[in-house]
């Protein structure tokens, strides 16, 4: 009879822990590489490509008490290396899993370098209320206090928290929860590099729950309709700039340019008369700038001013970095968008 009791127990608990892990949410993690996916090569002494999605997964065998991960090993690149060929195949593979009714949230691996590029290129070409958690490290895997498996444990809680829905991509790295919209890499190496200027962050991750603190307001979809994305140039001035090089950049065939200027929009002379060349040949420009908080204005009215600028056709990126304008006149011209009131009303729903 023990024995009997013993195999319908056993018997039981199998059912029940089936039932179990059934209930649990799906979650799909799409490794890309990066630093997070890096150890030191013992030739090169420094951090090279060495590990899988799978392998930094087996570094939190605390997950499966949350959700049954899927692994999805799309690439293996230093971040440096992304681009949009691999920004279309990325949105494809994270559209693919959000569509099935079954995964609650994706999760991206990614390297740090062009992480909220990568982050703001998702918001924009995946169309779906579940949440994208996007996380890297500072630190390589053959460090001590590598930050991979913490940042990849709360993207988890995250992804499968009801809170996220409708939050769009999100950056989830040191605990805290930045929007794709915002957030920017301001330290090469402190490991709470990201940060979101004078918005702050979405939320934060604590051992007990997930809390939100505000949601993105400025958000926008812009569907993928071509494999291959529009030339865009990111241009910058600095004190001195003769404008040649915004110049080259149109008669190499650029399909637009993002003019990283200066305080709200401002540029010198030849730079102004390097836009009104692009204008003048019908290439878009958009006026962004270095300074890490504020937006850019038509306010200035001296020969480069921003007022000027404008005036002249240029469109005015908002709060948006040169980085991010680029990626949003890139896809707002694959989808047959050129012309100046268009794109500014584009740039300023952003």
């Amino acid at each position: 009879m023990k024995k009997i009791s013993f195999v319908l127990a056993a018997l039981c608990a199998t059912l029940i822990g089936g039932a179990y892990a059934q209930d649990k949410p799906t979650v799909q993690f799409i490794a890309t590489g990066g630093t997070i996916a890096m150890k030191i090569d013992p030739v090169k002494k420094a951090p090279v490509p060495a590990i899988s999605g799978d392998d930094l997964l087996a570094t939190v065998p605390g997950v499966a008490e949350l959700a049954k991960i899927e692994v999805n090993n799309l690439s293996n690149v230093p971040s440096d290396y992304m681009d949009p060929p691999r920004w279309v195949e990325l949105s494809k593979a994270v559209s693919a899993a959000l569509q099935r009714p079954e995964v609650s949230g994706v999760i991206v691996s990614h390297g740090t370098d062009t992480l909220e590029e990568t982050a703001f290129w998702l918001d924009l070409t995946v169309q779906s209320d579940k949440p994208i958690v996007l996380i890297g490290a500072q630190r390589n895997a053959s460090s001590s206090d590598f930050d991979g498996p913490r940042n990849l444990l709360n993207a988890v809680r995250i992804a499968v928290d009801e809170q996220a829905k409708g939050k769009g991509t999100m950056l989830a790295m040191n605990n805290q929860i930045n929007a794709a919209r915002h957030v920017t890499k301001t330290h090469t190496a402190n490991v709470e590099t990201f940060q979101s200027g004078d918005y702050g962050f979405l939320g934060e991750v604590y051992p007990d729950r997930v809390l939100f603190a505000r949601e993105p307001l400025r958000r926008q979809h812009i569907p993928l309709s071509a494999e291959t994305m529009p030339k865009v140039e990111i241009i910058a001035m600095y004190g001195g700039a003769d404008g040649s090089l915004l110049r080259s950049a149109v008669d190499q065939g650029a399909k637009g340019i993002v003019v990283q200027a200066l305080g709200m929009g401002n540029m010198n002379k030849p730079m102004f008369d390097a836009v009104k060349y692009a204008l003048e040949k019908q290439i878009p420009v958009v006026i962004s700038t270095r300074v890490y908080n504020g937006r850019v204005m038509a306010n200035y009215g001296f020969e480069g001013g921003g007022k000027t600028t404008a005036d002249a056709g240029a469109i005015m990126a908002g709060n948006l970095s040169p980085q991010k304008a680029r990626i949003l006149l890139m896809l707002l011209l694959q989808s047959g968008k050129s012309g100046k009131e268009d794109l500014q009303s584009a740039f300023d729903a952003m």
